[in-house]
């Protein structure tokens, strides 16, 4: 399906309502816009913290928790 929409003063746009709601856009989100290529990709902030947190959750080794960390720190306090 193709939609269009209108640039405005300002560089306002207003992004059809079935577009809106497909990603899970809501009024008042803060949105984030990545070029790609030739391609304009937008996301919700929400989403792209999600994607940044799924990225950091494949390089722990371990389940991380606070009090591991803490407890690895004081290790490498006592060592030095």
């Amino acid at each position: 399906m193709t939609f269009s929409a209108k640039l405005i003063k300002g560089g306002k746009i207003v992004i059809p309502a079935e577009l809106r709601r497909e990603p899970g856009f809501n009024e008042g989100d803060r949105l984030v816009f990545e070029r790609e290529g030739d391609t304009l990709v937008i996301r919700t902030n929400a989403q792209v913290l999600r994607k940044v947190q799924a990225n950091f959750k494949c390089m722990l080794k371990h389940p991380f928790t606070v009090d591991n960390f803490i407890a690895e720190r004081r290790a490498e306090a006592a060592r030095e």
